[in-house]
């Protein structure tokens, strides 16, 4: 796959790539460990936790585990103190990083149609987008709750293609994480990466991305020399 030479929309993976919110999940998942007399992981640990939603979180947290293989003892009573920490403390440390708002405001101001998918909940998606200033940069906010499947399923970018009558190969992701390169690759979306976030492997080169910025304020003139 290359780059679409103009695309029509181009997709953003939140945790990761546009936000920071690793510090606000990890003091989550903290507080909670601490209410139930365990130790705190940190926010070393909890960083590569993320990117599966906040239920594969908890159980992360409650386990230890990378790939638990099955639910544990307490987790529902964990997942809802979890979820009510973190729409308490949804903001308290998360911030952009640098060059998205700039990023963002130059493609939009060049025409390109901006959506943002992410495997969050909408009930904490919006209120985060819109704490940092960036959901009126945005024509549309995809969030876990409202697909059947998560990413890495490519199901959520196909159905955002169809959503704006586009064809997968019209269309751009841009993400940080095995995730997003396994979402895009299977939805026959173009696939652009940042070297910071929360992937798992050494270098995100070996992700072998379509191409790598090294903010989002890079992206616009990526995009004007493959056109």
């Amino acid at each position: 796959m290359t780059l679409p030479a103009r695309p029509q929309l181009i997709v953003f993976d939140l945790d990761g790539t546009l936000v920071d919110s690793a510090p606000d999940l990890a003091y989550c998942a903290d507080t909670l460990l601490e209410t139930l007399g365990r130790p705190p992981a940190g926010l070393e640990k909890v960083r590569p936790w993320i990117g599966n939603g906040v239920p594969m979180l908890v159980t992360r947290a409650l386990t230890g585990e990378m790939w638990p293989e099955r639910e544990p003892e307490g987790f529902a009573a964990a997942l809802q103190s979890y979820l009510e920490l973190y729409a308490a403390n949804l903001c308290r440390y998360s911030r952009l990083f640098p060059g998205v708002m700039e990023g963002l405001t130059l493609l939009r101001g060049q025409g390109y149609r901006l959506a943002c998918l992410t495997n969050k909940h909408s009930d904490f998606t919006g209120p985060l987008l819109e704490q940092l200033g960036v959901s009126g940069l945005l024509d549309y906010i995809g969030c876990g709750n409202e697909f059947t499947q998560h990413k890495p399923h490519p199901e959520p970018l196909l159905k955002t293609a169809e959503r704006f009558a586009l064809q997968p190969g019209q269309c751009l992701m841009v993400g940080d994480s095995e995730n997003d390169v396994e979402a895009a690759r299977a939805a026959g979306y173009g696939i652009v990466c940042v070297p910071y976030g929360y992937h798992r492997c050494e270098r995100i080169e070996d992700l072998k991305p379509d191409a790598l910025v090294g903010s989002l304020a890079e992206l616009p003139n990526l995009l004007r020399k493959a056109a």
